[in-house]
């Protein structure tokens, strides 16, 4: 199957990217269902990418509903080895201001319902997380961002913690407060799963989180509403295109992150003991590890 080195998983707002040359689309197959929609292979600059649209053409899907491990799975299927998220996400701070644009370090989960591991059904695996997004792709997507505030950013900000909410409701008031107290710079419904399935996938994840509104925390702006947040994200996301471009040709050759072994330790169930069935099933993730 036709292989890409970057993978990028478009939010809200951001349903495709232009300058794409020879693209075709691909309909990946995989153990855990049809991914959110057809994946998009182009090629920007010398480098193949793989772009999937997180809520479906259309914006058809639920982040409850995301279908993330067939996501993620695709997406290695391919060849990535990298993966840019783009998120909407509200402000928890007030020096992190609408339009702003933030590359979190950190993350906080609030989710429920969604299944966060590929594992399970007799293979234990426990992946380190302490540094949930990659340090060197969140590093790079800082770096080209920092160059590209002013026209479409006013600033990018370096680290911050996203708290992941459950949704589809925004925040209340007191859950804002909440997480003011705790530290948490920005909030959003979409960095997780995906962040621990990439790292379970051995792919290095960050995110690029276009910041459209102040939650509900602030007492003199608004509270959100989807029509404050599609009028800040078509501005932002045509800078995440942007800084997505820069950052395609700017790949390392060669990881040195932990991401890109992240099982390599974490496997803990005996070779012997896991079922046959699950090692070809897993075969993707496993499989070099159980030669």
């Amino acid at each position: 199957m036709t292989e890409a080195k970057l993978g990028v998983i478009g939010g809200s707002g951001l349903y495709e990217i232009e300058g794409f040359s020879d693209v075709e689309e691909v309909n990946v197959k995989t153990p855990f269902g049809d991914p959110s929609d057809a994946i998009v292979l182009g090629t920007l600059g010398e480098t193949r990418v793989a772009f999937l649209p997180r809520h479906g053409r259309g914006h058809r899907i639920l982040p409850t509903e995301l279908p993330v491990k067939a996501n993620i799975w695709a997406l290695k299927s391919l060849g990535v080895e990298w993966i840019i998220s783009v998120s909407a996400v509200g402000s928890l701070k007030e020096n992190v201001q609408p339009l702003d644009i933030v590359i979190p370090d950190q993350i906080i989960d609030r989710t429920k319902s969604r299944a966060n591991t590929f594992f399970g059904e007799g293979i234990v695996v426990h992946c380190t997380f302490a540094d949930p997004f990659c340090p060197t792709l969140s590093q790079l997507l800082y770096q080209i961002a920092y160059y590209h505030t002013g026209t479409h950013v006013p600033r990018v900000h370096a680290g911050g913690t996203y708290v992941a909410m459950e949704g589809p409701f925004f925040s209340t008031r007191a859950e804002s407060n909440l997480y003011r107290s705790w530290g948490a710079s920005i909030i959003g419904m979409t960095a997780l799963p995906e962040a621990k399935l990439a790292r379970e996938a051995e792919i290095c994840y960050a995110t690029i989180a276009c910041v459209t509104d102040y939650d509900c925390w602030h007492e003199i702006h608004a509270s959100v509403t989807i029509d404050m947040v599609i009028q800040n994200l078509i501005q932002t996301v045509e800078a995440a295109k942007e800084i997505i471009k820069s950052a395609s040709s700017q790949l390392p050759e060669h990881r040195e992150c932990g991401c890109a072994c992240a099982l390599r330790d974490a496997i803990i169930t005996s070779r012997a003991l896991i079922p046959p069935q699950k090692k070809d099933e897993l075969a993707l993730l496993i499989g070099k590890y159980l030669e």
